[in-house]
């Protein structure tokens, strides 16, 4: 079988697949977005805060020994 017939089968069967997919409607989609939206937000808060003492930490340590 040559590969140009390999192809068409394997594309016959993704379509075949995916009509027994079940898509998401248009709300959960939104709904979804908007919690991967806020998560993302929340977790750069949360890293941007434990950034700020980790430098601070560093920082003392830093002039704690330079002194």
């Amino acid at each position: 079988m040559n590969w140009w017939k390999k192809l068409v089968i394997f594309l016959s069967e993704v379509k075949t697949e995916l009509k027994k997919s079940t898509w998401p409607s248009w709300n959960e989609v939104k709904g979804t977005t908007a919690v991967v939206i806020v998560t993302s937000f929340i977790f750069a808060f949360f890293l941007w805060i434990v950034d700020l003492m980790i430098q601070r930490v560093v920082g003392g340590i830093m002039t704690f020994f330079a002194a």
